[in-house]
């Protein structure tokens, strides 16, 4: 999605209330003075700067951080079906590999905290494997025992 131009977009406004507010007291095509379209456009203008501005104090009450707060936060998730998930939560100083299904939420493993939290790696006997590599091991190691 390319970003908006400021200017450019408050010149188009500037240049619509200019040529609207010229035209204020003559009638449209459909009886309608010109000035009741200039004030809906403005109100409309207005709410949506109400939008952003109550957008911008949720972020900025909130410190930037929508979900994960306080010593839990979410570091990675993956779907297995279209209503279940597995997810790696992180809480304290462990990771949490959590199963979600409709109406169950169980804890499947425990893991130590991992080095590399953003990507979501745990380091195991100096070497790097990701979230997704662990779960297939585990996958792998269930299906030889079954």
């Amino acid at each position: 999605m390319p970003a908006i131009n400021l200017r450019r977009l408050a010149f188009l406004v500037f240049t619509l209330f200019l040529s609207l507010s010229a035209h204020a007291n003559e009638p449209s095509t459909a009886g309608i003075p010109t000035g009741t379209y200039l004030q809906a456009t403005l109100a409309l203008l207005l709410i949506i700067g109400l939008l952003f501005g109550a957008t911008w104090a949720a972020r900025k009450v909130s410190g930037g951080k929508m979900f994960g707060q306080g010593n839990m936060r979410v570091i990675s998730g993956i779907a297995l079906g279209p209503r279940e998930r597995i997810v790696l939560i992180e809480v304290e100083d462990q990771w949490l590999v959590i199963g979600v299904v409709p109406g169950q939420i169980r804890t499947l493993h425990t893991l130590p905290k991992g080095s590399d939290t953003v990507s979501g790696a745990s380091t195991r006997n100096g070497t790097e494997t990701s979230f997704a590599e662990w779960l297939k091991s585990i996958r792998e190691r269930r299906g030889n025992a079954n």
